[in-house]
């Protein structure tokens, strides 16, 4: 490659084709391919890359604690989960339909494990999600209080294709809190779709939300479009050890 070939390459921004231009050509030479095949070649590798460069940048914003798949969920092990409901979930139907979905059971049973594949499954097909522990979310939104950042922190949350809220219940919320979180779900209500993991059974929102009409409030916006996973099975963290 010239210096004329590697300097446009790089002012195109094809790394992937300057990377590899010495390498397909030779191979180009060798096997008599046309120059319109090299350059499809020389494309599809960079398309790919940028492709694979994509999905690790969602996956990054994504926060996942681990990249946790379906494909590795433990479904014979865990009795208490519809496999062919959840891979109805796979197909990712539910995001353009702005359906919710909530995870409820006791703690270890695999209710952020499948959350998390099926958020993950949504970030490889070209989708952003986030992962937030609830607790984290409403500190944050505290927070946003005092540097009056609230709408822009509501802006950007409801702006997420798939919002993953991981452990919703261990909490015990402020009347401030709560106010923001009902206009969180009021802005993704029929737009886009919420994930929520709980120990807790709806009756036993108000607890910690406190607000009792404003709990009834949320429930209903949540619940209005929404499958309720109640996953009544073993322990996994026990059958590991």
């Amino acid at each position: 490659m010239n210096e004329e070939l590697e300097q446009l390459l790089a002012n195109l921004h094809l790394r992937t084709v300057a990377a590899r231009f010495d390498e397909y050509l030779t191979g180009a030479d060798k096997d008599g391919t046309p120059f319109p095949g090299l350059l499809v070649q020389l494309l599809r590798a960079e398309w790919q890359a940028r492709q694979e460069s994509a999905l690790a940048a969602r996956i990054q914003r994504a926060k996942m604690p681990e990249s946790w798949s379906l494909e590795s969920f433990p479904f014979k092990i865990q009795t208490g989960v519809n496999h062919r409901q959840i891979r109805s979930f796979a197909t990712l139907e539910f995001i353009p339909k702005a359906e919710n979905i909530v995870f409820v059971g006791e703690t270890g049973v695999g209710k952020t494990g499948l959350a998390c594949g099926l958020l993950l499954k949504a970030v490889q097909n070209g989708y952003r999600g986030l992962f937030v522990k609830a607790q984290d979310l409403f500190d944050e939104m505290y927070a946003s209080l005092a540097d009056r950042s609230t709408r822009r922190l509501l802006k950007s949350l409801s702006k997420i294709d798939l919002l993953l809220i991981d452990e919703l219940g261990y909490i015990n919320a402020k009347t401030e809190q709560t106010n923001i979180f009902f206009k969180l779900m009021e802005e993704r209500h029929h737009r886009r779709p919420t994930m929520i993991t709980t120990n807790l059974a709806y009756p036993e929102w108000q607890g910690f939300l406190g607000n009792r009409p404003l709990t009834d409030a949320l429930l209903s916006r949540l619940r209005e479009r929404c499958h309720t996973v109640k996953i009544d099975g073993p322990c996994l963290r026990a059958q590991q050890g």
